[in-house]
């Protein structure tokens, strides 16, 4: 959850209490709604260094996302 704050000086909070306000009444947090995103981006898109890219992630986690979202294309890859 980035900002016009948050994306340029780094003494602001990274996410701002009203995103965790809004979300709070739901259950849901913020490394839960960054999980969601990651799996919603490994449907759409099956390039692991897409993922890499964009979240910043390992590629093992990127594979783990994508076997997860695309099993039928990933169940002959040796483990």
């Amino acid at each position: 959850m980035i900002n016009r704050w948050t994306a340029v000086d780094t003494t602001h909070s990274p996410i701002g209490t009203t995103f965790t306000n809004i979300f709070r009444p739901t259950g849901l947090t913020m490394p839960m709604l960054r999980q969601d995103r990651i799996c919603d981006e490994a449907f759409e898109v099956d390039d692991p260094l897409h993922r890499m890219r964009l979240f910043g992630i390992s590629s093992q986690t990127a594979m783990r996302y994508i076997t997860a979202a695309h099993p039928e294309r990933t169940a002959k890859l040796p483990r």
